[in-house]
């Protein structure tokens, strides 16, 4: 029988270290919110792929239009032979677009391409080149996405100055109000770069890789005024927050401001590689033919099942599951902080069913206890559940399950997570 020992000496010969992964836990085989190893081993999942999963893994509806689409025809390049898949997707995106007005929609493959071409296509609509990004933020590993990501280690490190013309923002915390936020903003202007330089200003509705961590609505506000006076796109990253994971299809309904262009991708797709930006017509049309596109964007496959997962999304209720697992997970999670028996925490949080909590020190909860939330990780996994943990302390616990999960699995996943608290303050 082949072992995940065996597996991961293959793995540490073959890959280099710059790939890291959470668990030596090698997949066998998956089925809605449930994983099963190589060792034959059961797991309930709460990482959904980190956001990938919001309709579980493998969907039978999604299963069923991807072989559909695999008896067609799986590749002919948009750019040379374009196909209905990918227009379908794109019609689809534009009537569920968080804005007022046309939308225009463009396909690529991961995230990290979203949010570039959302940068491409920011630039090439205002014809400057500034962009403002956020402290905590996470928009990808490429060089200009890395350069907007608000943490060096590990996504900086070692590789180098990044590109010019990108400027961070304190994220609004626990210890930096919305007011010395804007402050900072107000410093930007006067000491480094003009407003009328400025392209676009992305934020996430909610720092994932950060500590999902809210935006403030007054933030979100704010920064809609500002980018409205001085003529700069205001870009919403729901490529961790979209698909009716916070409760809305889009974290930033949650808010009432409205973006002029959003970065999709992650639970777009059900597991398939695809992403996309979702624009304002008129800024989405500033590129030239040929500037946007790519040999593998909006692969048929993707499409096939992307379009699967909108219908189930719709058809299962999806959005409003979202707020009812939520609040099932929030109680849970109550109980938990009021016992004695486990590791100390706080500031449960997030909208719909992106929810976290911090693992804080017991003798001072101001003080971050990354250790204690490693070993909460590595007990959850002991005992057959698979969680995550985030936060520029490295202290946050994530819950994404998918949200097709049952109430009974959701039940038996968070007893886990309660017995792995406990397990990790022995």
């Amino acid at each position: 029988m082949t072992t995940n020992a065996d597996l991961h000496t293959r793995r540490l010969t073959a890959i280099p270290r710059g790939i890291a992964n959470a668990f030596p836990v090698y997949t066998a085989r998956a089925d809605g919110a449930e994983i099963w190893d190589v060792e034959g081993r059961r797991f309930i999942d709460f990482a959904g792929g980190i956001a990938v999963l919001n309709t579980g893994h493998r969907h039978p509806r999604v299963l069923a239009a991807v072989a559909a689409q695999l008896d067609a025809y799986t590749h002919t390049a948009f750019q040379v032979l374009p196909y209905e898949p990918y227009v379908a997707v794109c019609e689809r995106l534009n009537a569920i677009a968080p804005f007022s007005g046309e939308a225009k929609s463009v396909l690529f493959s991961t995230g990290a391409e979203a949010v570039e071409n959302a940068i491409k296509i920011a630039r090439a609509a205002t014809g400057r080149g500034g962009v403002i990004a956020f402290t905590g933020a996470f928009h990808g590993r490429t060089a200009l996405t890395m350069a907007l990501t608000g943490k060096v280690a590990p996504y900086k490190k070692k590789f180098g100055i990044s590109p010019p013309g990108i400027y961070h923002l304190p994220f609004p915390t626990e210890a930096t109000e919305v007011a010395q936020t804007l402050n900072a903003l107000e410093l930007l202007f006067r000491a480094d770069i003009d407003p009328s330089d400025v392209a676009a200003i992305i934020i996430e509705p909610v720092q994932g890789e950060g500590g999902f961590l809210p935006a403030p609505v007054e933030l979100l506000e704010q920064l809609r005024a500002l980018c409205d006076t001085h003529g700069i796109v205001l870009i919403a990253d729901e490529i961790q927050t979209g698909f009716a994971r916070t409760g809305k299809m889009f974290g930033i309904e949650n808010s009432g401001v409205e973006p002029d262009l959003i970065t999709v991708a992650k639970s777009l797709a059900g597991g398939f590689p695809l992403s996309g930006v979702v624009g304002r017509a008129a800024l989405m049309d500033a590129a030239e033919p040929g500037g946007l596109g790519g040999t593998y964007a909006g692969n048929p496959l993707a499409c096939a099942a992307a379009l699967a997962v909108l219908d189930v999304i719709a058809d299962e209720n999806l959005v409003e599951r979202a707020n009812v697992i939520g609040a099932r997970i929030k109680r849970a999670l109550e109980d938990f902080a009021a016992r004695n028996d486990s590791v100390a925490m706080k500031a449960i949080r997030g909208p719909g069913a992106m929810i976290a909590f911090d693992i804080v020190r017991a003798d001072d909860p101001a003080i971050p206890d990354a250790e204690a939330t490693k070993r909460v990780v590595q007990a959850a996994l002991a005992r057959g559940l698979i969680l995550l943990s985030c936060g520029v302390h490295g202290n946050t616990i994530r819950i994404l399950n998918p949200l097709t999960i049952s109430d009974a699995l959701l039940d038996e996943g968070l007893d886990l997570l309660g017995k792995a608290l406990t397990d990790a303050a022995a």
